[in-house]
Parts: C-alpha cells; structure tokens; sequence
C-alpha cells in the first residue's frame, strides 16, 4: 500500500486510539450517548472505508465526469449512511473510565430523585415515569459501563433527562487512572510514526498517488 492509502487508512484511527488513551488517563469518567459514540467508531474506520470499499466500486463513469468532486459526492454517501445507523441505534449511554461497582451506587441515588416507582432486577433498571428499561452492561477490558436500552418502548425525552442528571453527578467523581490508557496512546503515537517516516521516504509517491486518487 503507498504512504497516501496508508495514511487515509491509519490516520483517523490514530486518533480515535489517543483521544481513548486520554479518556483513560484522566482521573474524570466520561459520559457519552449512543448516537456520539457511533459517531466517533464511525469516523474512526472512515479511513478503511476511503482505501476500501468505496474506492473499489467507485462508478468509473461518475469519476470521469466529475473528477476529483466525484469525492465529495461519496464523502456525502458515507456521512449519510453513517447518520442512517446512528439513528436506527437503540438510546444507549456509555461511561468510559470507571468500574461497575462504582457507577452503581450512583445510578442508584440518581434514579430514587428521578423516578419514585424505579424499580432494580439484577442489572436491570426500569424507570416507569421517564419511559426508560434499561440494563447496565460492564466491559472490564476498557473499563466502561454501558446503560443499554431493553425494549422496544423507550422515551428519548427520558433518556436525555437520565443523560443530563448522570452527566452533572459523574462531574463530582473522581477515579484512578486507567493504565490501559497509556497502551492506547502509545499505539497511536506509533501509527503516527509510521505515518511520518512513510510519507518523508518518499513524497513523491504521494503526490503521484493524489493524483491517482482524484483524477483516475
């Protein structure tokens, strides 16, 4: 693959891998809904998807035509399906950065000043005021906790209202680093690396695969 591809490719998962690795070093949980955390995988693989799919069946009679803005169409298809799924998600939030055992006695507190009639079964939460069911998931390799929605029957107005009050009472927690963190960083940094001294041994191959790219 030439340093253009790779970069396309790498790059944007570099990222996602160093803005995981600072989530997990820092000393506050992160609360995100569903919607933004498809958002970010999204964006995370649009690079494979750039260097895959997308040009492997791209229309040669569209390319011809529009050249280089043929790009920008397919950019707009990408994003479109991409918000297509985001919205056929079922509502979820996720907690990066902390442990079950710790955001379970805080659910717990939140929901007896949300929802009088909650009630718990096993890690199950059902929250008949907000229009909310919900099961309490624990990934403990990257140490996050995902409130996931059970049903088909589910508020989003609730859903915000349980995103804001959860939001306002992680912003008084304070947790220990992640070390896991600092494999995230670190594996970014090196893709950014390898991205570097790829494109400085030889820009040229770039500039020819640029080329290549945008008017084939």
């Amino acid at each position: 693959m030439d340093p253009l591809r790779l970069c396309l490719a790498l790059g944007p998962a570099a990222v996602y891998l160093l803005l995981i690795g600072a989530v997990n070093l820092s000393r506050r949980p992160l609360l995100v809904s569903g919607v933004r955390d498809g958002a970010a995988l999204g964006l995370a693989v649009s690079g494979f998807m750039i260097v895959g799919p997308i040009e492997l069946f791209l229309p040669e009679a569209a390319a011809i035509h529009y050249e280089a803005f043929v790009w920008i169409l397919l950019f707009a298809l990408y994003g479109l399906c991409l918000a297509l799924v985001l919205l056929l998600l079922r509502p979820r939030l996720i907690v990066y950065n902390i442990s079950a055992d710790q955001v379970r006695p805080i659910l717990a507190e939140l929901v007896e000043h949300l929802d009088d009639d909650a009630r718990w079964a096993g890690d199950t939460l059902v929250l008949p005021r907000l229009g909310i069911q919900l099961h309490v998931d624990y990934l403990a390799a990257m140490r996050n906790v995902s409130l996931t929605s059970v049903g088909s029957r589910q508020s989003h107005a609730g859903w915000r209202h349980l995103e804001l009050a959860l939001r306002d009472a992680l912003g008084r927690v304070e947790v220990a680093r992640n070390p896991r963190g600092a494999t995230f960083v670190s594996a970014g940094v090196l893709i950014f690396a390898t991205l570097v001294l790829a494109v400085a041994r030889d820009p040229q191959a770039v500039t020819r695969a640029l080329f290549d790219l945008l008017l084939p």
